[in-house]
């Protein structure tokens, strides 16, 4: 049963929170106390905005609506607000009906019938578009279905017809990909998420400026169907475009022009023209309707009829008025009131709508859920799409499968065969506790995973397609076998290679709770991820709770040595529960009786003394027994006396499942929290009033920011009568004037046969471009243009000799010459995607390219001079502070255009789409720009999709491709299209109609678009038309010329234009003003620091004197190198992301040596780490009660040389990883990997094998530094002749063993202790408790703390400063690693090592 919802709105008004502090934090405004009561104030009483006010009108079913304004007028607000999307509003006020359903009715029951299709295209980058369209298929698949269909059966016929719908059929396996994984094309990802949007069958849908990345072909398709499909279906349907031709205007029923948050029209659409025209406005020469009634809200962009100046409405305000007191505004209130007297309040209407929204429930859906699948289906859709991102990635698991054996084999070997002895009792617990450790540090890998993914299941709850605690659900139990198999492998190794206790029942008991442990700290760091909005902010709770969970597990701190403020935390610690009560340590040492290792006495004089007389110095040995138990040594050192396994075993099981509440919960409610309004930020210091730049735009989309701006719009003069005539006069206006400066340039490029290829799965090949040919003269303005997929984008690169992957064949010249080596430094290419940091400032990042980009003999005022003329051409006057990663669309597009023009490209200019996503207006003031600067002599080449005519008519000549990259025509474009139409219209082509646009002529002529056809083969036509051979003669005829010129001189002698020194002081302050402007970053750090700091500090607080309070000391420090990992892991990040955006815009540019980069990204890091471990000295050192006089060495080694080792060693692995992901995982790997050697989890005298990567270990150094501080006066003493001169942080101080510590032994008769025991006590040191006893001798193994570190973990106390350079040594190969690797990995590209093409599927 067919549904029909309308929706009508009266007196609608959406208030927004306005943006009072909308300067970009800094390191000291977050300190500031101003600024602080500011945001709290701002808090309690934040300031409001309308910003929609006073709209009414109606939206019937089977009605079509376009949405037009200017960026920032509210068009997209209006949108969200009629799919009842409004949380990210203050509030909506006035009367909305959706038939006689209220809002939160339609919230609660029906969310799914009201979409919204965003502008942008987020998708999981893994997924084919086959997958992606079917799982939204059959998340929205009714329980009724036509013809007594199977569910499959309906989801494939839908997926099918839409993939055909939309020409995606020859992509529908291939993966959707994103910025760094090759995928479909951007136009063909536009495609998917409008298919998707369809496959939802909403009955109202809003349709967010969907067009934008598609040639006007496709465009016209889409909104064709959608005609249809809102025809056949009777939906409601609602559509914002920002540059619409009168072809698709026609497709529509009525209009709404929004400006400034007012409605100034709201009717039929036939009539909208008419109705501005007698307001007193006229459209200019050729100007489609669409822009005309955009235009009419743009001051500088519309044009009075003469005689109408003084009345005239100008204002939104006035425009508003003027339209309620119209004629069209009576019709409008009317048919408001109509809709209200038929449908609101309609039982009938109501109770069918009910019934038909419950046929289409699944059996088990609830009647009164938005989603019409059951929750059990739900979890299967999402488990099977689980499956299929992961077998995209599959990359990653197979690293972390090869990281896990890695480790188990290295375990395996470092605690080989260990012994059933007493010595062997450390290294079996150090081998339990590694076990577990290393699954939970690995476990942090999660969290940027489940950032990148928020977006999409945000989306994707929006339109009811499941609930976001569903996919995470999904994670966690698709994730369950491969944990199993990765713990399965990775136990299997290490168990029997260590020699656990074999026997099944103990080796699956190991298994059990590895594999348990492991899910459980997956399952907590996802809920840590889902409960906070900031990635960094997570990974820097995760570190400390990393640092809590090891500390309190119960083995690096016994429980009996615990202090009491503290020792709850080992009740609530996941971790310490496999080992409290027995659990993995009880469950391996219950059945060993070790042999001891170490009997007293022994040696010289002790030969014929029996073992009665002899006990073991191991904790829980008894008098004359030569065997220890395992169970009662656990039980003295430890505190863990016998219990239920599986008591112990649920424990571990209920915080699990407790995280994973934890973590749906906070997934459901905190999806949609995690995402704020976006605010445009200035730079703190800039002269602008921020409350009047940037309220403007609160709320309302990040593109919606350029109504503010109107420097770069062609005045009214320009605009007038043809677009040849614009032409003419725009280059008398001041931009024309200001294009003047820019460089010109006489040569001339061109290109011949040209042929790209490319390697596609299974060895195959495909051609993406296929004999192009061309040339761009300065002066020319040149379009390329295509369908979608035809090789535009491609072409660019091929030119501008930035592919990295495929063969190219051809001939590229410059005035008949080869490439000059610097040809990619004469030239500039401004992408379709706007890449750049986003902290810096406009004017910023132009001076930044003009400083690296323009000779270094220009003096640094003449660049700044020219960066300020740069903003004047490109309209950013008003935006020069502003940050670009808080600009909108247009002004991005434009930032990335003064990039590359404050470089003074000599050569060329390329662009690709320079005017997406922008509304038409502001289309036209970029082309006018483009079309003054070729004036002044540029060579520019441009791809463009849907101009208008008078836009297209810029143009001075055109290279028009169909798919497969084959040249369809290139020529002269002529006066009014005449060229390109003549040539059309002589080969077989039908008339163009005198109204038509010629751009959407030609593609609708050689059939582009997605389902369009063509009985003509243009490409073959063309390859034999005359217009062929001619541009052959021209491309010779510009080879004959050139090569009668001097050959094309380099400016610069080396590959770069600055020296390296002034790359690199460039490249410094960039990053220190990005870390200055991340205050986030910054203080998670420096929190993570003094959290870790304080908590080490007390659980070790004052330490006994025993030799378990020597133990614990030493652990104290092996605690503080383990808060590195996070802290290493938080470099990796930036260090990439810096690294993307040299290796999409900036390495293509030949702006900077890549050795520049990577030394000012290690330096930049130094200070903030240097002041953070600093700060953690402070809180650690004097709490765990060291002593003053040893702190300064002590400082050294760990507040200055240990951060720079963990920057250093972080960025290693960050410089050969593809993505942060596999970063951290290895980084997590081979860390561990190096701590496992400093002699602390595994003794030196039993590392076998591995005993000389104890020596490599830099972490062997660290700690030994960190002990042996310098040498003092000290006179041996008997009980420890092999000490020399030394001191020690934890050294020279007396050992007092606790009860349990001490070893009770019966003398031989008739002697005393001393008597009997003077002999050994004197050759291997310790003391007596009882000297004059007869019997029960009470023996302390170690006198001080000297002879207890050196007996057990072979630490040196006279080789501080050697151990100090050995650290520094290690820095410096880290150091040159880090070059070694980005060389081997990101640099060079030839057929050695390349894993950015098979791990990362790099473009």
């Amino acid at each position: 049963m067919s549904r029909q919802l309308g929706v009508a709105f009266q007196n609608l008004r959406v208030v927004g929170v306005g943006a009072r502090s909308s300067f970009q934090q800094t390191i000291t405004s977050v300190l500031n106390p101003l600024v602080i009561w500011k945001s709290l104030v701002s808090i309690r009483n934040p300031p409001l905005r309308d910003i929609l006010s006073d709209f009414e009108g109606a939206v019937l079913p089977g009605e079509m609506l376009l949405v037009l304004g200017r960026p920032g007028s509210g068009c997209s607000t209006f949108l969200k607000t009629l799919a009842n999307q409004h949380a990210e509003y203050r509030c909506v006020e006035g009367q909305l009906y959706y038939d006689s359903f209220t809002p939160k009715e339609i919230g609660q029951l029906y969310r799914g019938d009201v979409t919204y299709c965003e502008e942008d295209d987020v998708h999981f980058p893994t997924l084919t578009l086959l997958e992606t369209l079917s799982f939204a298929s059959k998340t929205r698949a009714p329980q009724c279905r036509p013809g007594n269909q199977s569910r499959r059966e309906f989801v494939d016929e839908q997926v099918n017809a839409l993939l055909s719908i939309f020409g995606l059929e020859h992509a529908r396996n291939t993966i959707v990909g994103d910025a760094m994984l090759r995928g479909v094309s951007g136009g063909e990802k536009k495609r998917l998420s409008l298919a998707e949007a369809l496959a939802l069958r909403g009955r109202i849908g809003s349709w967010d400026n969907s067009t934008r990345g598609l040639d006007s072909s496709t465009a016209l398709e889409f909104l064709r169907a959608l005609r249809v499909t809102t025809d056949t279906t009777r939906a409601a349907t609602i559509v914002s475009l920002y540059q619409a031709g009168e072809q698709l205007y026609n497709l529509f029923d009525k209009v709404c022009v929004i400006s400034e948050g007012k409605m100034v029209y709201f009717g039929p659409a036939a009539e909208a023209k008419q109705y501005f025209v007698g307001m007193g406005y006229q459209p200019y020469n050729r100007q489609t309707t669409p822009d005309f009634l955009v235009s009419v809200t743009d001051a500088n962009g519309r044009k009075v009829v003469p005689g109408y100046e003084s009345s005239v409405p100008r204002t939104a305000s006035e425009m508003a008025a003027y339209f309620l007191s119209s004629k069209h505004g009576e019709l409008n209130r009317a048919s408001v009131e109509e809709f209200r007297a038929k449908r609101v309040g309609n039982e009938a209407l109501r109770s069918e709508y009910r019934t038909s929204a419950l046929l289409e429930h699944s059996r088990h859906a609830s009647a009164t859920s938005p989603y019409i699948i059951s929750i059990p289906m739900q979890v299967r859709a999402a488990m099977l799409r689980r499956v299929q991102i992961m077998k995209g990635s599959v990359a990653v698991i197979i690293i972390d499968i090869c990281a896990q054996l890695f480790q188990a084999i290295v375990m395996g070997t470092t605690f080989f065969r260990l012994e059933e002895a007493t010595s062997a009792f450390f290294s079996r617990g150090g081998i339990i506790f590694f076990a577990l450790f290393f699954g939970a540090v690995s476990a942090m890998a999660e969290i940027p995973g489940l950032f990148a993914q928020r977006r999409i299941v945000l989306r994707q709850q929006k339109a009811a397609m499941y609930h976001p605690f569903i996919e995470s659900l999904s994670y966690a139990l698709v994730d369950i076998p491969i944990t199993f198999i990765i713990q399965a492998l990775f136990s299997i190794v290490i168990y029997f290679l260590v020699g656990l206790q074999r026997t099944a029942a103990q080796f699956f008991i190991f298994l059990l709770f590895v594999f348990t442990v492991t899910l459980c700290m997956k399952t907590f760091f996802r809920a840590i991820a889902a409960s906070l909005r900031s990635q960094i902010a997570a990974q820097s709770l995760a570190g400390t709770i990393i640092v809590v969970a090891i500390l309190y597990a119960g083995y690096t701190i016994p429980i009996p040595s615990m202090i009491g403020g503290l020792k709850w935390l080992s009740y609530i610690n996941a971790c310490r529960f496999p080992r409290y009560s027995l659990a993995l340590m009880l469950n391996e040492f219950h059945t060993i009786n070790g042999l001891c290792s170490s009997l007293i006495p022994q040696g010289a004089g002790y030969e014929n003394v029996s073992v009665a007389n002899q006990v073991c110095t191991t904790v829980g040995s008894v008098p004359g027994e030569a065997y220890v138990s395992g169970s009662t040594f656990l039980e003295l050192s430890f505190g863990y006396a016998y219990g239920n396994l599986w008591k112990n075993y649920g424990i571990v099981c209920a915080f699990g499942l407790g995280f994973l509440v934890i973590y749906l919960v906070a997934t459901e409610i905190n999806t949609a929290a995690a995402f704020e309004t976006s605010v445009m930020l200035f730079k703190r210091g800039s002269n602008v009033t921020v409350e009047d730049e940037a309220t403007a735009n609160d709320e309302e989309k990040g593109s919606d920011r350029s109504h503010s701006v109107s420097a770069a719009s062609p005045t009214p003069a320009a605009r007038a009568g043809s677009p040849g005539q614009a032409y003419l006069l725009s280059e008398k206006s001041e931009k024309g004037a200001l294009a003047g400066t820019v460089p010109t340039t006489t040569d001339v490029f061109s290109w011949q046969h040209v042929y790209y290829t490319v390697p596609i799965s299974g060895g195959e090949s495909r051609q993406l471009l296929d004999d192009v040919s061309g040339f761009v003269a300065p002066g020319k303005l040149t379009a390329l243009m295509g369908e979608s997929g035809a090789g535009k984008t491609t072409l660019l690169n091929v030119l501008a000799d930035r592919t990295s992957t495929g063969v190219v064949r051809g001939d590229r010249f410059v005035n008949g010459h080869p490439l000059p080596a610097d040809f990619q430094a004469q030239t500039g290419y401004c992408q379709q995607m706007d890449t750049h940091l986003g902290r810096a400032s406009v004017r910023e990042a132009l001076l930044f390219s003009a400083n690296l980009r323009q000779p270094q003999s220009v003096p640094v005022a003449e660049k700044e001079a020219y960066v300020e003329k740069c903003l004047e051409m490109c309209g950013l006057e008003a935006y020069a502070d502003a940050i670009v990663g808080s600009l909108g669309v247009e002004q991005r597009k434009r930032v990335t255009i003064g990039v590359e023009l404050a470089a003074k490209p000599k050569l060329l200019l390329f662009l690709d789409e320079p005017t997406s996503g922008l509304d038409s207006q502001s289309a036209w003031a970029v082309m006018t720009f483009l079309r003054d600067l070729a004036a002044s002599g540029q060579a520019i080449l441009c791809t463009i999709h849907q101009p208008s005519a008078e836009l297209f008519q810029l143009f001075d000549r055109l290279l028009l491709l169909r798919k497969g990259g084959q040249t369809v025509y290139f020529d002269e474009i002529g006066d009014r299209a005449s060229t390109l139409l003549s040539y059309f219209e002589k080969n077989g082509a039908p008339r163009c109609d005198p109204d038509a646009n010629p751009a959407e002529y030609m593609l609708d002529v050689i059939g582009a678009g997605a389902t369009a056809t063509t009985s003509i083969d243009w490409a073959a036509v063309w390859r034999r038309s005359s217009e062929a051979e001619k541009l052959q003669r021209e491309i010779e005829q510009i080879h004959a010329e050139g090569r009668e010129r001097p050959v094309h001189q380099s400016d610069i002698h080396s590959e770069f234009t600055t020296s390296w020194a002034h790359q690199f002081v460039t490249l410094l302050r960039r990053s220190f003003q990005n870390i200055w402007r991340d205050p986030v970053s910054v203080f998670a750090k420096i929190a993570l620091n003094v959290v870790a700091g304080l908590l080490i500090g007390f659980s070790f607080f004052h330490t006994k004197d025993d030799v378990q309070g020597s133990q614990n000391k030493l652990f104290s420090i092996f605690m503080a190198i383990m808060c590195s990992i996070p802290l290493g892991q938080m470099v990796q990040t930036v260090f990439i992301d810096v690294r993307d955006v040299y290796e999409i815009r900036e390495r293509p540019s030949r702006m900077y040596s890549w050795t520049a980069l990577v030394t000012s990204q290690i330096i930049s890091e130094l200070p903030w780490n240097i002041f953070g471990s600093s700060l953690y000295f402070v809180c650690w050192y004097w709490t765990v009660g060291y002593e003053t006089s040893r702190a300064g060495y002590t400082y050294l080694m760990y507040g200055v040389i240990f951060p720079v080792y963990y920057v250093t060693i972080g960025q290693l692995f960050a410089a050969m990883s593809p993505n942060a992901l596999i970063a951290s995982l290895l980084f997590s790997v081979m860390f561990t990997f190096v701590l496992i050697f400093d002699g602390i989890l595994q003794p030196f005298s039993q590392l076998g094998w591995w005993r000389w990567m104890y020596r490599v270990s830099p972490f062997t150094y660290l700690v030994e530094g960190l002990l042996g501080q310098g040498k003092f006066p000290f006179i041996p003493s008997p009980s420890y002749p092999r000490l020399n001169s030394h001191l020690l942080a934890i050294g020279r101080q007396n050992i007092t063993c606790a009860s349990q510590e001490l070893v009770t032994l019966n003398p031989t008769s008739g002697l005393t202790c001393a008597a009997y025991l003077e002999s050994f006590v004197d050759s291997v040191g310790g003391y007596l408790m009882n000297p004059d006893a007869t019997d029960a001798c009470q023996y302390c193994p170690y006198r001080t703390t000297d002879q207890y570190m050196l007996n057990s973990f072979n630490i040196k106390y006279n080789l501080h400063w050697r151990d100090a350079g050995i650290m520094l040594g290690t820095i410096v190969f880290n150091v040159f690693a880090i070059y070694a690797f980005t060389y081997i990995f990101r640099i060079h590209t030839g057929s050695w090592i390349n894993w950015k093409k098979t791990a990362s599927g790099k473009k």
